[in-house]
């Protein structure tokens, strides 16, 4: 049968085949003088070992070629090995960022939140100056009650994102450490969470700021 594809690039090549010569007959020595009959038997035994030797060589080729193909598998799983090595160390990192995306939603949803009640008490504020309104307390502690809880989500996930971010980097420490990954690249410094602690200031800024209504803003 032909063969459609070209061995594997440094798979051991399989040994050739031998066409094993046919049996030899066994000689007709009936009626023969034993001198005579003693030879050809001899010369059959002859040839029956040259045989043995033929299949002997045979098997020991094929048991060869098993010893290669067996260190090509294990070449193989090495290889596999390593390369499952670096997509787990990569999978941290993509953890990482996954983390950061989070906090990242966290920090949208906080900046809508504190936006929101600071152009609540400023619109109110200011239709109050031009007396529209009469009052402006209860859209100033509404505007308050919105900053203080963008506020504090964006505290909450800050602290969850240090929390799991360390949990992270020990895992992977105690991995590398197992020789399970290499761990070649650091954990560089997140602008997520720095962006995340100015808007926080940001966002104690504008409470303090109505409460005390001082001009920080204006």
């Amino acid at each position: 049968m032909t063969e459609t594809s070209e061995p594997t690039a440094g798979a051991p090549k399989r040994p050739k085949r031998i066409r094993l010569p046919r049996i030899p007959e066994v000689p007709e020595v009936q009626g023969k003088k034993s001198d005579e009959a003693s030879i050809q038997l001899s010369q059959y035994r002859s040839k029956l070992s040259t045989f043995r030797t033929g299949l002997s060589e045979h098997r020991t080729d094929l048991s060869e070629f098993r010893t290669d193909l067996s260190q090509h598998r294990t070449d193989l799983s090495d290889h596999r090995t390593e390369m499952s090595m670096r997509r787990t160390g990569m999978s941290f990192q993509r953890t990482r960022m996954s983390a950061d995306r989070t906090l990242m939603s966290e920090m949208r949803t906080s900046l809508s939140l504190i936006g929101f009640g600071f152009t609540i008490y400023q619109t109110f504020q200011k239709l109050h100056q031009a007396g529209v309104i009469l009052q402006s307390q209860a859209p100033r502690n509404f505007g308050l009650a919105l900053i203080v809880l963008g506020v504090l989500l964006l505290v909450g996930g800050i602290v969850r994102h240090l929390q799991y971010v360390s949990e992270l980097r020990g895992m992977r420490h105690l991995m590398a450490q197992d020789g399970l990954v290499h761990a070649e690249t650091r954990f560089p410094i997140s602008v997520t969470l720095i962006v995340a602690v100015l808007l926080i200031a940001l966002g104690v800024a504008a409470f303090m700021g109505i409460v005390f209504d001082f001009a920080l803003f204006r």
